[in-house]
C-alpha cells in the first residue's frame, strides 16, 4: 500500500515535482479534502451572517471581536508545536520500519549451518525456518489491522501452512497472560540443539551463530510489540491537536474582512474569499495529517507498511533458501576475466560518459609543492632551525609556570602577559654581559647579562614564590626566591639609593676590598634563601622596608660578573617553583608571605643561565629599570 515515487524523481530537474503534485493516492488532497472544505464552509456561514444578518450595533461589537481575535491569535505556536511532534512522529516511524524481522540473515546460517541433505536434514531445516516465519507473523498479527484481517484467528493460521494441528494444540496447552509470540522461536532453539548432538551442526561456534541470528530476529519481533504498546505521550497529541484546531477556529472569526468604510487599520479590502487564511489551513492542516498517518504505519493507510507482502515475501524467500537452494550449486567455471588483471566491464552507449570522468583518488592528488621544498632535511639542521627561531627553551616553562599561576586583579593582564613573553623571546637573542659592559654603562642602568636579578614589573597580584634545584644526589635546594614591592617609586628610589651607596664604596676602597665586601654580601644572601623555615616565615614588613630588601636581596649586574657569581650543580635544573610549600624528606621550604597590595607590584626572580649552568642570567621584564 505504499506510495511509490522514487523512478519519476531520479534525476532533477526544471519542476521535478510539479508531476508528483497531481498524484492523488498518498496526496495530501485525498486525506485533507474533507477538513478544508469544513473550514471554508464555516467561513462563509460567518461571513454571510455578518454582511446580511447583523444589525449595525452587532456589527460594530462583531468587527471588535474580529479584531481582537486576529491580534491574539499569532500567540499560538504553531510552528514550534507542529515542528517538534512531526520530527518525533517520523523518527519513530523509520524506526518501527527497521524493527520488522526479516529472515534473510537466519536462512544464510542455517542453510550452510545445518548439514544434511538427506530426508532428516530438510525437514529440520524447513522446520525451523517455518517456526521463524511463524513468530514473525504472531507478532505481526497482534499490531497490524490489515495481518489481522487476514488472520482473524489461529484457525486461519493452520489453514495457511504456517503451524500444524499438533503444534497448535502444544501452543494453546501453554497457558501464559502475555503474547506468547516468542514460543515458536524457543521450538527453534530447542531443535537446533537437537542437530547439534545429531551432529548436523558440526561445532559449537555454528550454533552460537545461529543462536545469535535466531535472538536478533527475536529481539525485533518484541521491539515491534513494545512500539505497539508504548505510544507518543497522549498529552504530546492532544496539545497538538488542540493547537491547530483552537488555532483555525480563532481564525474563523479574526480572518473575516470587515466593512473598509470603518476604517479599520488592515482592512481597507474587501475580498470575500480569505486566500492566505485558507493556504495557511492547508500548511498547518496538511502539517498534522501527515503525523497521524505516519504515527501507526501498521494500519490501512495508502502510506502504511504492506505488511501483508512482507509475510509473503519472506515465507517464500526463506523456504526456498533452505530447501530448494540447499546443495543445488552451479558449475564452477573460469569467469571471462580470467588471464586479465586489469578488468573492465563494458559499457551501454547511454553510459559512456561515465568513461570520460577520471577515478578519484584523493583531494590532494593534484597538488602541487615546489621542488625545493621536496627534499628531505637531515634532523641535525631541523633542530638548528628551531633553536635559531626561538620555538623552545628550557626556561620559557618556568616563566610560564609563574605568570600563569598569578591571578589579575585589572583587565591589564592580558596585555601584561603578551609583553612579558615578547620581551623573553627577545632576551634570548641579547648581547651577553661580555659585549656590552663597562663603567659607564653601570652608572647609567642595569644591563641584560648572564649574572645578576631579574626585575620585572607585571602589572599583577603575583605571590612570593621560592624556586628550587635537585642536585646530582636528587636532593632539593632552595635557589631563589621571588619578593614582591609595594610600590614602584619607593623601588625606584631604594635602587637608586643602593646605587649611589655602592658608588661611594668604590670611591673609598680599593677594587680588592670591594670585591671582597660584595662577595660576603653575595653569601649571605644565599645563606637567606637556603635558610630553615623558621627565618623564611618572618612577618611582614612595611612597604618601605619591603622595596628596600627586595632591592638589596637580589644583586644586580655590575662590573665584577665574579662576585655575583653563584654556583649549582652543573647538571641541576629546575624542580620547584611555586607558591606552595615544597616539601623535601623531612625539610618542607614554606612560602614567603604575601606584603600588602599597595600600588603597581614589581617582581624580582633569579633563575640559572640555560647556555652557561654556573651562572645566572638576569633579565628586566616591564619595568622602568630595564636597559637597551
Amino acid at each position: 500500500m505504499t506510495v511509490t515515487y522514487t523512478a519519476r524523481v531520479a534525476n532533477a530537474r526544471f519542476c521535478g515535482f510539479s508531476k508528483l503534485l497531481l498524484a492523488w493516492k498518498g496526496s495530501i488532497y485525498k486525506v485533507l479534502y474533507k477538513e478544508f472544505l469544513a473550514f471554508f464552509a464555516m467561513y462563509t456561514a460567518i461571513s454571510i451572517t455578518y454582511r446580511f444578518f447583523l444589525y449595525d450595533d452587532q456589527k460594530r461589537y462583531f468587527e471588535k471581536l474580529a479584531i481582537y481575535c486576529n491580534h491574539y491569535a499569532s500567540l499560538i505556536p504553531m510552528s514550534f508545536v507542529l515542528g517538534f511532534y512531526v520530527t518525533l512522529v517520523v523518527n519513530r516511524w523509520w524506526s518501527q520500519y527497521t524493527s520488522i524481522p526479516l529472515p534473510d540473515r537466519l536462512m544464510c546460517v542455517l542453510s550452510g549451518g545445518l548439514q544434511g541433505s538427506d530426508e532428516r536434514g530438510r525437514l529440520l531445516r524447513r522446520t525451523m525456518m517455518r517456526y521463524a516465519s511463524l513468530s514473525a507473523l504472531l507478532i505481526l498479527r497482534s499490531v497490524s489491522t490489515a495481518v489481522f484481517k487476514r488472520f482473524p484467528t489461529m484457525d486461519h493460521v493452520v489453514e495457511a501452512g504456517f503451524m500444524s494441528r499438533e503444534e497448535r494444540k502444544k501452543f494453546e496447552s501453554l497457558h501464559s497472560p502475555y503474547n506468547k509470540f516468542w514460543i515458536p522461536c524457543v521450538w527453534f532453539t530447542n531443535l537446533a540443539a537437537v542437530a547439534r548432538c545429531e551432529g548436523r551442526i558440526k561445532d559449537d561456534h555454528t550454533l552460537t551463530l545461529l543462536l545469535e541470528e535466531l535472538n536478533g530476529f527475536r529481539g525485533k519481533c518484541s521491539m515491534l510489540f513494545h512500539y505497539d504498546m508504548i505510544s507518543v505521550p497522549l498529552v504530546y497529541t492532544q496539545v497538538v491537536t488542540l493547537a491547530v484546531y483552537s488555532f483555525f477556529l480563532v481564525c474563523l472569526i479574526g480572518r473575516q474582512f470587515l466593512d473598509p468604510n470603518q476604517g479599520y487599520p488592515g482592512h481597507d479590502l474587501d475580498l470575500y474569499v480569505p486566500i492566505f487564511t485558507l493556504l495557511q489551513f492547508f500548511f498547518y492542516a496538511g502539517w498534522l495529517k501527515v503525523a497521524e498517518q505516519l504515527i501507526n504505519p501498521f494500519g490501512e493507510d495508502d502510506d502504511d507498511f504492506e505488511t501483508n507482502w512482507l509475510i509473503d515475501r519472506n515465507f517464500q524467500v526463506s523456504m526456498m533458501a533452505v530447501d530448494e537452494m540447499y546443495g543445488d550449486l552451479p558449475m564452477m567455471e573460469r569467469d571471462r576475466y580470467w588471464n586479465d588483471s586489469n578488468p573492465r566491464p563494458p559499457y551501454t552507449a547511454a553510459t559512456l560518459f561515465v568513461l570520460r570522468k577520471p577515478s578519484f583518488q584523493g583531494s590532494t592528488f593534484d597538488m602541487a609543492i615546489p621542488k625545493e621544498e621536496m627534499h628531505f632535511q637531515p634532523l641535525e639542521d631541523i633542530a638548528e632551525n628551531m633553536e635559531e627561531s626561538g620555538s623552545y627553551h628550557p626556561n620559557m616553562a618556568l616563566f610560564n609556570r609563574l605568570l600563569n599561576a598569578a591571578p589579575s586583579p585589572t583587565g591589564l593582564m592580558g596585555g601584561a602577559l603578551r609583553r612579558t613573553s615578547a620581551q623573553l623571546q627577545r632576551l634570548r637573542h641579547s648581547p651577553s654581559i661580555d659585549q656590552c659592559t663597562s663603567d659607564d654603562d653601570d652608572d647609567e642602568s642595569v644591563k641584560i647579562g648572564k649574572g645578576g636579578s631579574l626585575p620585572s614589573g607585571l602589572g599583577q597580584d603575583t605571590q612570593s614564590t621560592v624556586c628550587s634545584v635537585r642536585d646530582e644526589k636528587g636532593l632539593r635546594t632552595p635557589l631563589l626566591e621571588v619578593q614582591f614591592g609595594a610600590n614602584t617609586e619607593r623601588q625606584r628610589h631604594s635602587v637608586f639609593n643602593e646605587k649611589k651607596e655602592m658608588s661611594e664604596v668604590e670611591e673609598k676602597s680599593d677594587e680588592e676590598l670591594y670585591i671582597r665586601e660584595e662577595r660576603e654580601e653575595v653569601e649571605s644572601t644565599v645563606g637567606e634563601i637556603q635558610a630553615p623555615s623558621s627565618r623564611l616565615l618572618r612577618p611582614p614588613q612595611s612597604s618601605r622596608e619591603t622595596s628596600t630588601r627586595s632591592a638589596s636581596a637580589i644583586p644586580f649586574t655590575s662590573r665584577h660578573r665574579s662576585a655575583f657569581t653563584f654556583h649549582p650543580a652543573a647538571d641541576s635544573g629546575l624542580e620547584h617553583c611555586s607558591s606552595q610549600p615544597a616539601i623535601n624528606h623531612n625539610r618542607a621550604v614554606p612560602t614567603i608571605p604575601k606584603p600588602p597590595l599597595v600600588g603597581n607590584k614589581k617582581s624580582f626572580l633569579t633563575v640559572p643561565s640555560h647556555n652557561e649552568p654556573q651562572r645566572f642570567r638576569s633579565v628586566s621584564m616591564g619595568s622602568e629599570l630595564t636597559g637597551s
